[in-house]
Formats: structure tokens, sequence, C-alpha cells
């Protein structure tokens, strides 16, 4: 049996997504055998994410100034604007650096299932952000959920009356992917937005 301490943090660890309780365990052993390295730096690198992290007023980012970095940079398109879901898409579609212009992060999705209105993210200040003028495309980069998609035409709806053009991502067969593999819902949808070829 291990200690509480250790039952507590690998508990701690455990909640995190993507590990379990055996492979919380196992960081946990891991940690504390390397106790006066890597535990150390793990533990100065939490307190420093602690004290020096914020949430970005006019995006939603997590950074350490507000606003961020993305937000204040003047190299950014200001006149196009993609929306996602949460901080981890815009991290993924701003690693990619094919998107130039500025973000705003949802926080979640709508969803009738786990009780998400759009009052409980942050619709409110896209489209105030959006009305504000100097936007000329807003981007829906939602999850290819049903969740995703709903959120994205509601959205949609809210902007009709906004001089933007409003883009979503496409949808459908990823590179590489075999047909006999990919579900009903992803052929579906690579169907519907056929395109010419040539």
């Amino acid at each position: 049996m291990a200690s509480q301490e250790i039952e507590t943090l690998a508990s701690a660890l455990a909640r995190l997504p993507g590990l379990g309780p055996r492979s919380a365990r196992r960081a946990v052993l891991w940690l504390v055998k390397r106790r006066e390295t890597s535990l150390v730096q793990l533990l100065d690198a939490l307190a420093n994410v602690r004290e020096t992290l914020v949430e970005c007023d006019t995006c939603g980012n997590v950074d350490t100034s507000n606003p961020c970095g993305i937000c204040a940079s003047d190299k950014r398109d200001q006149r196009s604007l993609c929306v996602v879901e949460d901080v981890a898409d815009l991290w993924a579609l701003d690693r990619a650096k094919l998107f130039t212009g500025r973000y705003h992060v949802l926080g979640g999705r709508l969803s009738a299932l786990e009780g998400v209105r759009p009052e409980d993210l942050r619709i409110g200040p896209l489209i105030d952000r959006v009305h504000a003028g100097g936007i000329d495309e807003v981007v829906l980069a939602m999850n290819a959920t049903l969740e995703g998609q709903t959120t994205a035409h509601y959205i949609a709806e809210r902007l009709e009356d906004a001089p933007v053009r409003i883009t979503q991502l496409a949808h459908g067969l990823p590179v590489g992917g075999e047909l006999d593999y990919l579900d009903e819902g992803t052929l579906a949808q690579a169907l519907r937005a056929r395109k010419p070829l040539g």
C-alpha cells in the first residue's frame, strides 16, 4: 500500500485528461524516484504557471499577458476571426501556422445533455466583437461533432445580420484515410462537400 500522500497525488493526476489511475500511479512513482530533479522542476513549472498565466479578456486564450500575444500582435490579420471551442483548439490551429488572423475561444460547445446553454459560453462577447466592426470573415472551427455543429449553426444564425462572411472548416475524408475505416457521418459529409476534379 502506498502512503496517503502518494495516493492523493496519484488521484489528482488521474483527473487529468488522458491519465487513468494506473498511468497516474506510474507517473507518481517516476517522479518520486527523481524527486531531486524532475519533481523539483515540475513543482517550479506548476508554481510559475499558477502565478503568471491569465485568460485574455479579448479572445479567451491563456497566456502570460492580457491581451494575449496573438491579440496584441500587429502582424496578425485583424479582419479575419477564427472561432474555436477550447484553448487547445486555438493552440493546434496556431501551431500549424496556416491561419494568420485572430481567434475567439468559446470555452466549450452547446450541449442540451450536459446543460451547456449559449449564456454559459463566450458567444455574447463574440457577437459584440463582430458587431463592433473591422472583421470581414468569421471562420467557425468547431469540432465535427453534433454539439460542435449545433454551436456553429447557432453562431451563424446570431451573425446573420452582421456584414461578415461566415465560413466553416471543411469536413470529410482525412488525408491517407481508407473508406472502409470511416464512419457513415464522415462519409456523408465528404460526399456533400465533393468538388470538381482539376
